[in-house]
């Protein structure tokens, strides 16, 4: 299989440009101590007493992991190993980044409800989750698996990871910095990288609100609040 990957990875780009990374997160900041405080002052102390045992970096907006380390180094912790179309979750992390923000919602809407049919079956009213899209600068040469579809139609296998989570130790064994592929969830292109020293320069990129109907069986997405943007339909993506 390795002579079949060679073949397969001949092709690659000298990436440099923005992915597109989308998270989990609030639309609105809460006060994390609201349920300890009984007032202002007791609000204050504890906000000194956070700020004062935090541990200091040099680079807070991507390792600080309250506030921007998961966009970047998540994925690279082995605690937060996770098996995945490049990974089985044994040896390396991956981090998972679109071209585009349409992209990384088809890919979240597909996991997200994953999780709800897992946790949340039998509720009626909608559900709303909440995410943080970033731009996060590339700068790697990274096989190119763009036009590969035909040749390996595995790598855009919706269920089965076996062939292309194989492909991510031989990418990482070669000691490659990652892979642009085709989406197996819609008409895009999403990037695979295997090192945290590849990516930089996180920037916000726009915030989005998922809503759930389990009547329709449907996710409507707003970028704007209350601004319908987008619908997508879960059960089109397994």
């Amino acid at each position: 299989m390795g002579s079949e990957f060679a073949e397969l990875c001949r092709r690659t780009v000298a990436y440099d440009d923005n992915l597109v990374r989308n998270i989990k997160s609030i639309r609105v900041s809460q006060d994390l101590y609201d349920d300890l405080a009984e007032n202002a002052e007791d609000t204050r102390i504890a906000i000194a007493a956070e700020a004062r045992l935090r541990i200091p970096s040099a680079n807070p907006f991507v390792t600080r992991p309250f506030d921007y380390g998961t966009v970047i180094t998540y994925s690279f912790d082995s605690a937060h190993w996770q098996e995945s179309r490049f990974s089985d979750a044994k040896q390396y992390g991956v981090w998972y980044g679109s071209l585009d923000v349409r992209t990384t919602v088809f890919e979240t809407v597909y996991h997200w409800h994953r999780f709800l049919m897992d946790s949340f079956a039998g509720v009626k009213e909608d559900i709303l989750g909440e995410r943080r899209v970033f731009d996060v600068r590339c700068d790697a040469i990274l096989v190119d698996l763009r036009d590969c579809e035909k040749r390996a139609p595995q790598l855009t296998d919706r269920k089965n990871y076996t062939f292309t989570q194989t492909l991510g130790r031989y990418l990482v064994e070669q000691q490659q910095n990652g892979a642009l592929f085709p989406s197996a969830r819609c008409k895009g292109v999403n990037a695979a990288v295997f090192s945290a020293a590849r990516l930089s320069r996180v920037r916000d990129k726009t915030y989005l609100t998922y809503r759930y109907s389990p009547e329709s069986g449907r996710v409507t997405v707003e970028r704007a609040p209350g601004r319908h943007w987008l619908t997508v339909t879960p059960t089109d993506l397994y």
